[in-house]
């Protein structure tokens, strides 16, 4: 369960849970609290908050100048496979499909490229603090700064998502935006700079 926000005089509460529950199974888990969907399946206006959702515009770290229609887009197309380098096609995505690229096509994942040029490649944590963590605090800065604010003003906020992991350096479990909102909302937001990241892996396709 999630540590209290203060807002005004109230004590925000925002917890995460999995979308695959059932709502009576939620409802009767966190009795009077607001449920609210925020996976690219949920409805308006709390799709927006989807990494899969097309803002337009977001800028892609290490890249000057390039933008993607959506987190996602940027994090799958900086990512670099053993059979498959960068795919900047992914920043033009705009159906919220069509942006996954996997293992089984394209081989052993090498690691996150420093920018669609770039000459480094980034490990799990590093590239989840460069890449993913920048682009994700952007749309909640720049195309989503109406829902934090409404999601500030409520007293009891349970979030879905597909998997609660708000721990940067656990990368046993995907990394959940649901777990971002709340850190943001609280004024925690992860590091986005370390040790690892700063050297990165040099590495140009074999």
């Amino acid at each position: 369960m999630a540590d209290a926000v203060k807002t005004g005089d109230l004590q925000v509460s925002i917890r995460i849970a999995s979308r695959r529950r059932a709502m009576t199974s939620l409802t009767a888990a966190f009795p009077g609290a607001e449920i609210i969907d925020v996976t690219f399946k949920a409805p308006d206006p709390w799709v927006r908050l989807s990494p899969f959702y097309p803002h337009g515009g977001i800028p892609v770290p290490y890249s000057d100048g390039a933008t993607s229609q959506s987190v996602e887009g940027i994090w799958q197309a900086l990512k670099v496979f053993h059979d498959s380098d960068v795919d900047p096609t992914k920043l033009s995505v705009t159906t919220m499909k069509g942006l996954k690229r996997t293992v089984r096509r394209y081989g052993p994942v090498r690691g996150h490229r420093t920018g669609l040029h770039g000459d480094r490649l980034l490990p799990y944590e590093a590239a989840r603090r460069r890449i993913y963590l920048p682009a994700y605090r952007w749309i909640l800065e720049h195309r989503t700064a109406d829902l934090v604010e409404l999601l500030r003003d409520k007293e009891d906020v349970v979030l879905l998502d597909y998997t609660a992991n708000g721990d940067v350096t656990n990368s046993a479990s995907p990394l959940s935006h649901a777990a971002l909102i709340r850190l943001h909302t609280e004024g925690r937001w992860p590091s986005e700079d370390d040790v690892e990241a700063s050297s990165g892996i040099t590495g140009r396709m074999p």
